[in-house]
């Protein structure tokens, strides 16, 4: 599969032509997760939505891929050891909301998208920035898939203590973040966007961090929309994508292909149009 790589407005990308005419196709743009695959390169090859006729972009997040702090992801991990609230997952939020816009306009400068409503897919912590897009920016969104999403920090949280046996030491300033990043308790201004929502669970990933949370919206999502919201568990899946240490391209897991079927179909019904998927 052809892919270009490239940097839009300071965002590494890789991006991935659409299966057949490219001038004027549809534009999903897709961000990875803090487990495997954890870069751009990474999630194009864990991801590639195979036969779906839009671009797909995959950006790099702040802090992760070839944006990893000096030390790469020792330090990484050093930071969320040290603050994983303050130092990691609200930066990393924050920064790409903000560089969306000016790496779109660059994207469209670079590549013969559409102009029409995006789609966007968001993997893990890349599930966060999806609906901080969708419930705080004016961006066309018509459709989204969220895969192992992080959808409550708070739970989040929880899970990471569960997984590495620690305790976060919980602050007002850090509480504020984890409202802000609660979008079990912020759906409705999901709701309000109208976009189809496409919600991706493993069976085997943590019940109280992501799949609880990810029912409870999907309930929310589905009381407005039960046609242009879905929730799809995936048997045998934990949380990642790829296997480690996730950084570059590796072969794609039985797992990952379930999900790229499932999120390639998704698109394909509520962004590009077409009813059937390759």
């Amino acid at each position: 599969m052809q892919q270009l790589t490239g940097v839009a407005a300071g965002v590494p990308y890789v991006a991935l032509p659409p299966e057949g005419e490219p001038d004027g196709a549809p534009l999903v743009v897709a961000w990875h997760l803090h487990d495997p695959p954890r870069s751009e390169t990474a999630m194009a090859a864990a991801l590639p939505l195979r036969g779906l006729p839009a671009w797909r972009v995959y950006l790099g997040l702040p802090l992760s891929g070839s944006r990893l702090p000096e030390g790469g992801l020792d330090a990484f991990f050093q930071l969320s050891y040290e603050d994983a609230v303050l130092k990691v997952f609200d930066p990393t939020c924050r920064q790409a909301v903000e560089e969306l816009p000016p790496a779109l306009a660059a994207l469209r400068q670079a590549l013969p998208v559409g102009d029409g409503p995006l789609g966007l897919v968001g993997g893990s912590v890349g599930a966060l920035v999806a609906q901080c897009v969708l419930a705080e920016t004016d961006l066309p969104v018509a459709a989204v898939a969220l895969v192992s999403p992080a959808i409550r920090l708070a739970g989040v949280v929880a899970a990471n203590e569960r997984r590495f046996g620690v305790t976060y030491p919980w602050t007002a300033r850090s509480r504020a973040v984890a409202a802000r990043l609660d979008f079990v308790a912020r759906a409705e201004e999901i709701v309000k966007r109208d976009a189809a929502v496409l919600l991706v669970v493993g069976a085997l990933d943590d019940e109280e961090g992501i799949r609880a949370p990810a029912e409870q919206l999907w309930q929310v999502l589905s009381r407005h929309a039960p046609d242009r919201t879905a929730l799809v568990s995936i048997p045998e899946m934990a949380h990642a994508l790829a296997e480690e240490p996730g950084l570059d391209p590796a072969p794609q897991t039985p797992h990952a292909a379930r999900v790229d079927t499932a999120v390639a179909g998704w698109f394909h019904r509520h962004l590009t149009g077409s009813r059937s998927a390759s």
